[in-house]
C-alpha cells in the first residue's frame, strides 16, 4: 500500500493478533470477511459461524446463551426488543390457521400484539382468566387448534403468579407448547423452563439490562423451537445490534445484586402502603402495584413524587412509577381495561436500589 487513501482504509484491519481481553469486546461489524472462496463456501456448508450481523454476531450469540444458562435452557436467541422476542417465540410454534390461548392479564403490548397483529396472519387468539384454570382447560377442549399457551410468570400490572406447573400438565395432556414471559420475575426468582415451559421470553430492556439504557429481548427454550425462532429473527429483521447486546450482558453481571436490593425495597414499600392504598405485591420481585383511594387527586399524586420519575417502563436502578391506564394498557378498550381491573387510580411502582428511607419519605410526601 502506497497511497494515503488506501492506508487510511486498510491499515487498522490488516494485523491479526491474539488478544485476550478480560471483557468480551464489541464486535461492531456489519459483516465478516473470508480469506478465500473456499472458506466462504465452507460457511454455507456449516464450517463457519459468522457471515453478516443480521444472521449472527458474537455479541448477540453470547447474550442468547447467557440467558439460556441462567434459565436452565439449552439455547437462546437475542432480538431487538421484548416484543420482537415474543413474536419470534409465537411464530416458532404457530402458523396461519392455528390458535393461541393467552392469559387476559398479560402486558398491554403483548395483548395488543396477540389481538391486533396475529389475526392479520390468520392466527386466532383466545383470552382467558388464567386464575381459573378450568377456563384454560375448557378452551383447550373446545379448540383443538390451539398450539400455544402464552402467559407471564408474574403478570403485569397486578402481579398474579402463574401456576406454571399446572400449565405444564395441560401441555402434556393436550399436546400444546407453553411460552412464559419471565421479565418481572427474572431468573433470580423463577426459572419457568425447569417447571415445564417450552419457551421463556424476556424484555431484556428491563431487569436483565437493568440501567434503562438499552432496548433488547431474549427468547430461550427447546433447541428445535429456538432454531425456528432464530429463522424468524433473521428473516423478519428482528436482530439486535452488537453494542446493545454487549450492554445487556454488562447489565446481567449485576442482576443478582440488583434484584436482592430491589426486592427488599419492594417488600418494604408494600408494607408501607398497606394502610394508604389497595396493594398488590406477591412477596417476589421488585414491582409493587397499588390503587389510590377514590378520594385521591391522581394527577396531584403523580406530580408530587419529586425525584421518583414517571416513566412508561420499569426495572432501572432508580425507583420509578408508571401509569398503566395511560401507557402500557392504553390500547385496551374501556371494557377490556375494566375486565382486568385497570382504572385511572392504578399505579405501578418499580423499586430501585436507593436507600429505603428516602423512597418511603418521598412516597409519604406524595400521599400527604
Amino acid at each position: 500500500m502506497s497511497t494515503i487513501e488506501t492506508k487510511s482504509v486498510h491499515t487498522a484491519t490488516m494485523e491479526e493478533r491474539i488478544i485476550r481481553p478480560k471483557v468480551m469486546p464489541v464486535y461492531q461489524s456489519s459483516a465478516f470477511s473470508f480469506s478465500s472462496l473456499e472458506e466462504l463456501e465452507g460457511y454455507y456448508e456449516g464450517n463457519g459461524t459468522y457471515l453478516y450481523t443480521r444472521t449472527a454476531n458474537p455479541n448477540t450469540d453470547a447474550l442468547g446463551q447467557t440467558v439460556a444458562v441462567l434459565e436452565g435452557a439449552p439455547r437462546g436467541v437475542a432480538a431487538s426488543s421484548g416484543m420482537s422476542a415474543i413474536l419470534a417465540g409465537i411464530l416458532a410454534v404457530v402458523r396461519s390457521g392455528d390458535h393461541v390461548l393467552a392469559a387476559e392479564d398479560v402486558y398491554g403490548g403483548t395483548f395488543h400484539l396477540l389481538k391486533e397483529e396475529l389475526e392479520r396472519l390468520g392466527i386466532t387468539v383466545h383470552f382467558a382468566d388464567f386464575a381459573q384454570l378450568s377456563n384454560v382447560e375448557q378452551i383447550l377442549i373446545d379448540y383443538p387448534e390451539v398450539k400455544l399457551i402464552v402467559s407471564e410468570s408474574i403478570t403485569n400490572p397486578f402481579l398474579r403468579i402463574e401456576d406454571i406447573d399446572v400449565l405444564a400438565q395441560l401441555k402434556k395432556h393436550y399436546g400444546v407448547k407453553v411460552m412464559i414471559d419471565n421479565t418481572f420475575a427474572t431468573p433470580y426468582t423463577f426459572t419457568p423452563y425447569g417447571q415445564g415451559a417450552d419457551l421463556v421470553v424476556h424484555s431484556a430492556t428491563k431487569y436483565l439490562g437493568g440501567h434503562s439504557d438499552v432496548t433488547s429481548g431474549v427468547l430461550v427454550g427447546d433447541e428445535a423451537l429456538i432454531d425456528e425462532a432464530t429463522k424468524r429473527v433473521v428473516n423478519l429483521g428482528m436482530n439486535l445490534s452488537p453494542f446493545e447486546a454487549w450492554l445487556t450482558i454488562r447489565g446481567i453481571k449485576t442482576l443478582a445484586l440488583r434484584m436482592e436490593k430491589q426486592t427488599a425495597n419492594a417488600q418494604a414499600i408494600a408494607d408501607f402502603l398497606q394502610d394508604k392504598a389497595r396493594v398488590w405485591y406477591p412477596g417476589k420481585g421488585a414491582i409493587v402495584s397499588f390503587e389510590l383511594p377514590e378520594s385521591a387527586d391522581v394527577s396531584k399524586f403523580f406530580s408530587s413524587l419529586g425525584w421518583i420519575k414517571i416513566v412508561p417502563t420499569l426495572a432501572g436502578v432508580e425507583t420509578t412509577v408508571s401509569y398503566p391506564f395511560g401507557t402500557s394498557h392504553r390500547a385496551l378498550s374501556a371494557e377490556e381495561k375494566q375486565k382486568i381491573g385497570v382504572n385511572e387510580r392504578i399505579v405501578r411502582l418499580s423499586a430501585g436500589i436507593e436507600g429505603i428511607e428516602d423512597i418511603l419519605e418521598q412516597l409519604a410526601l406524595a400521599f400527604d
